[in-house]
């Protein structure tokens, strides 16, 4: 499939991710979501995107993939009622799940954003993994004495 989607520069697209990504998970008929958003499929290509070209090459693409693989495992394994979807408890044992110790108002937080109707769909739940990995990453490139502290001033806040 990414040769398919890549084309001939093969790397993949912020679009040919988002594609790629809703053909896979319409497949998972025990999964609710509504599908990829361009906005989250940007933040993963950022995340991903190592050689500054706003496209994943196939090895970036595969890591992405990988983690995508181990978080929909975790998503199932913490979807205790099977809904498809995760109520506030489930993902705060999720998120925990996935590598993210947070405190209970950035639980609470986490669920306002990314909750539909008290419930949290398979692509909100990627999308904030995502988001939660880019600024663990970031905070630790901060932190250089590895104490949990991290000091900065306003030209060292990214976009």
């Amino acid at each position: 499939m990414f040769a398919q989607l890549a084309g001939e520069d093969m790397e993949i697209s912020v679009r040919e991710l988002r594609t790629i990504l809703n053909r896979v998970v319409t497949r998972h008929k025990d999964l609710k979501t509504d599908g990829f958003s361009m906005e989250s499929c940007r933040t993963m290509v950022n995340l991903m995107d190592k050689d500054g070209t706003a496209r994943l090459g196939l090895l970036e693409f595969q890591l992405l993939w990988n983690k995508i693989r181990k978080w929909l495992v975790i998503y199932r394994e913490y979807d205790m009622d099977k809904s498809g979807s995760m109520s506030s408890y489930e993902m705060r044992l999720a998120v925990e799940s996935a590598g993210f110790k947070l405190n209970n108002r950035l639980n609470q937080v986490l669920v306002a954003r990314y909750a539909e109707n008290e419930a949290i769909d398979f692509d909100n739940f990627i999308c904030c993994l995502v988001k939660l990995e880019a600024m663990f990453r970031s905070f630790q490139q901060l932190d250089k004495e590895g104490e949990g502290v991290a000091e900065m001033n306003i030209t060292e806040v990214g976009p």
